[in-house]
């Protein structure tokens, strides 16, 4: 028996196939990974062959209509009266294969490379539209909160954020997160609000520290660990005492422990500068 009918459920690496011949029989039924499927449709005869609008359906399209097989791409919402069952990729396979043999089926006009290549420019800025648009409106939102009101628009938005900023009259506090420094004791209070100390578990008299307990603001967490991974990436070179620290923890501790306690001694450090007013100094020897 020749098979005249190929339903095809895409996927990223395993592709179910459902083919049938003539008179609608069963031929063969079979899941194919990526490298073997255009190889296996080669092997078959001319074919009409069935394929769900989504991801990747026009490349394979190209690939197999070059195989000299004839392909229509139907969008999944007139594939689904046609499912049996449950939905699975087999139940699927073979809804594609008796939805694409239908005399009165809709199909999608498969796209050339070039023509995919302009849509993927307009959804990229589209996309980019979009997020602008959210930051304009995220920012007017969080200077209502300060009693600046800025015009609806990209283009109020542009001509107002300079005058906001150039305003030293405009009410907007200096960035910080933590308040009043004073309210911790020491510089490992605040390390410890900050989630950056170990947990501890004390039974029997003994006490055993365990992972950080990842308390208090977890974007200044973030923050922390993420700069103190930044630093240790540039360790190995350099003369300073803090570095040198850091290059011995990662010998003796690991990467990811020299990372979240060089976070801790940095939350130590930021302490005391906010409590005496300074700047961080670098100490080298």
């Amino acid at each position: 028996m020749n098979v005249t009918t190929i339903g095809i459920d895409l996927a990223k690496m395993s592709f179910s196939l459902h083919g049938v011949d003539a008179r609608g029989k069963e031929v063969f039924r079979k899941n194919l990974n990526r490298t073997k499927l255009l190889p296996f449709l080669a092997s078959q005869p001319a074919s009409l062959i069935g394929m769900e609008a989504c991801s990747g359906a026009h490349h394979w399209a190209r690939h197999v209509a070059a195989l000299g097989h004839r392909v229509g791409i139907m969008a999944p919402r007139f594939v689904a009266p046609y499912r049996k069952g449950g939905k699975n990729d087999g139940n699927d396979a073979e809804a594609i294969c008796e939805a694409v043999a239908r005399p009165g089926m809709r199909f999608v006009a498969i796209k050339s490379a070039e023509q995919q290549a302009v849509l993927c420019l307009h959804r990229i800025r589209h996309a980019l539209i979009k997020e602008r648009t959210a930051a304009i409106n995220q920012l007017r939102g969080l200077l209502a909160e300060f009693g600046l009101i800025m015009p609806k628009g990209r283009y109020g938005a542009q001509h107002q954020i300079p005058r906001i900023l150039e305003d030293a009259e405009n009410g907007l506090p200096m960035l910080a997160s933590v308040g009043d420094p004073r309210q911790f004791r020491n510089g490992r209070q605040f390390a410890a609000w900050l989630g950056l100390t170990p947990r501890q578990y004390t039974t029997g008299g003994k006490i055993r520290l365990g992972r950080i307990t990842k308390r208090g603001d977890v974007y200044l967490r973030t923050l922390l660990i993420h700069g103190t991974r930044a630093v240790l990436a540039k360790v190995k070179d350099k003369p300073d005492r803090l570095s040198a620290w850091a290059r011995s923890l990662i010998e003796r501790r690991g990467y990811k422990r020299a990372a979240v306690a060089l976070a801790g001694k940095n939350a130590r450090i930021l302490w005391a500068m906010m409590m005496r007013g300074t700047t961080y100094q670098v100490k080298t020897a």
